[in-house]
C-alpha cells in the first residue's frame, strides 16, 4: 500500500498519478537508480579540430598581409630605405616553413629542406641588397647555405635509408659537424685572405674524427656494441 507524497491519498498499485492532486507516482527503486546515475552526459563533447587547410589559409593571409602592409608603408611613408625587404624576407621564410606542416603535407621532405635553404638564401640576398656591396653574399653566405642544406639533406637520407640508433645518429652528427666546420673555415679564408688553410676547424676535425672512429669500431663489433648498450641503457 502506498500514499501520495503530496496530499496523502491512498494510491492503487497501478496508479501513475494521484487521483486527487495529480502528482506523479515515483517508484522508490527507480529513485535510487536515478541517484546512482551520473548527472553528466555519457558522451564527451569535443571541440572541433582546426583543419590544416583552414590553418594554412589563415597563415597565408596573415603573412601576406604583413608583407604587403610593410611594403606599402615603406613606399608611401617611411621611404628613406628599403627596410621592408627584411620583413618580407621573414614572411617568406615562415611561409616556406609552414608548407610541409599545414599547407601541403605530402611534400617530400627532401624538397621541403631544399625550399627552406632557398628561402634563407633569398632572405640573405635581401639583406645584401641593402648593403653597399653584395660580394659577401655570393662568395660567403650563399656557399655556406648550400653546404648546410646539402649536409641536412644527407643526414635526412641516412636517417631514412639505414636503421636508426643512438650510435648511428651520433656518428652522422659528428661526421657532418667536422665537414661543416672545415667547409666554413675554408670559405671564410677564401673570402678574407684569398688562400685556404685550417686552424680552429682542425681541432674540431681531430676531435670529431676520434669520436667517429670510435663509433665505427663500436658498430662493427656486435659484442662490444651490445655491452655498451646494456651498460648505458640505450
Amino acid at each position: 500500500m502506498s500514499y501520495c507524497v503530496n496530499c496523502g491519498v491512498e494510491l492503487e498499485s497501478s496508479s501513475e498519478k494521484c487521483p486527487l492532486c495529480h502528482t506523479p507516482v515515483i517508484n522508490p527503486n527507480e529513485l535510487v537508480q536515478m541517484e546512482r546515475a551520473s548527472s553528466y552526459p555519457k558522451e564527451k563533447g569535443q571541440v572541433e579540430v582546426v583543419k590544416r587547410k583552414d590553418l594554412g589559409i589563415f597563415l597565408s593571409v596573415v603573412l601576406g598581409a604583413t608583407a604587403a602592409s610593410c611594403a606599402l608603408l615603406n613606399l608611401l611613408v617611411f621611404n628613406h630605405s628599403m627596410w621592408s625587404l627584411l620583413i618580407i624576407g621573414i614572411c617568406i621564410i615562415l611561409f616556406v616553413l609552414a608548407i610541409p606542416a599545414v599547407i601541403y603535407t605530402k611534400l617530400p621532405i627532401y624538397l621541403s629542406l631544399l625550399f627552406d635553404g632557398i628561402a634563407v638564401g633569398v632572405y640573405l640576398y635581401m639583406i645584401a641588397y641593402l648593403t653597399p656591396s653584395d660580394e659577401w653574399f655570393w662568395r660567403l653566405a650563399l656557399p655556406i647555405i648550400a653546404l648546410i642544406t646539402l649536409l641536412v639533406e644527407l643526414f635526412t637520407l641516412l636517417i631514412r635509408a639505414f636503421p636508426v640508433s643512438f650510435v648511428t645518429t651520433a656518428l652522422y652528427i659528428f661526421a657532418e659537424t667536422a665537414v661543416l666546420c672545415v667547409g666554413i673555415e675554408l670559405l671564410i679564408d677564401r673570402f678574407l685572405y684569398r688562400s685556404l688553410g685550417l686552424s680552429w676547424s682542425a681541432v674540431v676535425l681531430t676531435a670529431c674524427g676520434v669520436i667517429v672512429i670510435a663509433l665505427i669500431t663500436l658498430l662493427s663489433k656486435r659484442r662490444l656494441r651490445d655491452e655498451v648498450r646494456r651498460r648505458l641503457h640505450f
